[in-house]
């Protein structure tokens, strides 16, 4: 599709190079006619026809263009101008090959009327009639003969095709200098528009960021006050009731009361690192398995229920934050079967998979109805907000927590979280 900007849109060195064409192709047929019209008249040959032509041509030009300079604007119009002119000048090469001198008149109106790309048929249809005028000597009754002549008409195409293609290139910079500039007027127009509400856009952002920092914070230590102070104090009040039970029994007594002290201190040391968002003791010196299997081994033993803990896969270094919500996941996890499950057993499995972390937190209890907790931060004994609690530390790590249970049949408790592939390093 040609371009239907009008050619008057050239760039300004082309606009100038080009403004004396309006006398110029007056000045070259006229000058090649004087010439070559005598000549013929005085070799016998008949001039007659020449010289029609000629001035068909020279009216056609006056005609379409001098007479005229609103069609200057038109492509169409511009187009059959040049494709007739093309035409007359094809014929008087014909008849005259000193008439190619004629051709430079077509390149400068190719140049100036057309459109890009129309104006490459027109240049390239006057190249042809001007290496049709300069191989007029070779014989083109043999290959070699055409092969000459074509080469011939290649050299005048090619020159004058790339000549437009780089005024073209230059057109298109202009263009895009003037949209750049004109959008930069525009931009620096809604820039200062803007910056006036700027200024309370920006105390509204600043308020509303404080506002989420503080309720992140809030909801990160509600999750660490429920992982740490609360089961802790629901662990020292289960064995300060068993020790009032075991009051007859001194040893029973005493190690009940042992228990009541050491998660006392156990929760106080939790809730200081909490406090100043630091890593869980037990992930300070081990890694996740290790710890998990200390964490087992404290609960089994507090609680007198059995734990079976096993890691699978190849264990390979996570990220701080996944091992502190999987380490709090599988707490609260052991916490309520502690408080709800009566279970006999319990086991719980670290998964090292390809993509994933996997923990898995099973047991044979009385089971729930997990439809009944709902999505809500509830804060009920039944530990609504401990699955919400979990979800949230597990999701916040683009992971996933799943909770299967059933009235007895049990609970099992997944939690999956994103991770580097085996031999990916840390």
């Amino acid at each position: 599709m040609s371009d239907p900007t009008p050619r008057t849109r050239k760039n300004h060195w082309t606009r100038r190079l080009l403004s004396p064409m309006t006398l110029m192709p007056y000045v070259l047929l006229a000058a090649v006619a004087c010439v070559r019209i005598p000549s013929e008249r005085s070799g016998g040959e008949p001039f007659g026809i020449n010289l029609a032509l000629c001035a068909l041509t020279a009216a056609w030009m006056l005609w379409m263009f001098t007479l005229h300079p609103a069609w200057r604007e038109r492509p169409r119009v511009m187009g059959l101008f040049l494709a007739v002119l093309i035409g007359l000048m094809a014929i008087l090469v014909i008849r005259d090959p000193w008439f190619g001198l004629f051709t430079p008149a077509g390149y400068v109106y190719s140049y100036r009327l057309l459109p890009w790309p129309s104006e490459l048929a027109a240049i390239s249809g006057v190249a042809i009639v001007a290496g049709t005028a300069q191989a007029s000597p070779v014989a083109k009754t043999d290959v070699y003969g055409v092969l000459a002549y074509l080469v011939v008409v290649a050299v005048n195409v090619g020159p004058f095709c790339a000549v437009a293609w780089l005024g073209r290139k230059a057109e298109e910079y202009d263009e895009l200098r003037e949209r750049s500039l004109a959008e930069a007027r525009e931009a620096n127009r809604r820039l200062e528009a803007s910056m006036a509400e700027n200024a309370g856009l920006q105390q509204q952002l600043l308020a509303q960021a404080r506002e989420a920092g503080v309720s992140d914070e809030r909801q990160r230590m509600a999750r660490e006050i429920h992982d740490t102070l609360a089961q802790g104090l629901t662990g020292i009040v289960t064995q300060l009731q068993a020790a009032e039970q075991t009051a007859d029994d001194q040893a029973l007594w005493r190690r009940h009361l042992r228990a009541a002290t050491r998660l006392a201190r156990e929760s106080l040391s939790e809730a200081r690192r909490s406090v100043h968002a630091l890593r869980p003791e037990a992930l300070e010196a081990a890694r996740l398995g290790e710890a998990l299997a200390g964490v087992g081994e404290r609960w089994s033993a507090l609680h007198g229920i059995p734990i079976q803990v096993t890691t699978t896969g190849t264990a390979r270094p996570m990220p701080p934050e996944a091992d502190v919500a999987l380490l709090r996941t599988a707490q609260e996890a052991l916490a309520n079967v502690a408080k709800h499950a009566g279970a006999t057993k319990v086991g719980l499995t670290l998964s090292y998979l390809e993509n994933e972390v996997a923990l898995d937190v099973r047991d044979d209890g009385r089971g729930f109805a997990p439809d009944r907790f709902g999505d809500g931060p509830r804060r009920t004994d039944a530990g609504g907000f401990g699955l919400v609690a979990m979800r949230q530390r597990i999701e916040s790590l683009a992971g996933t927590l799943q909770v299967e249970s059933e009235p007895g049949a049990g609970t099992a408790v997944s939690a999956c979280i994103p991770a580097a592939p085996a031999g990916a390093g840390a």
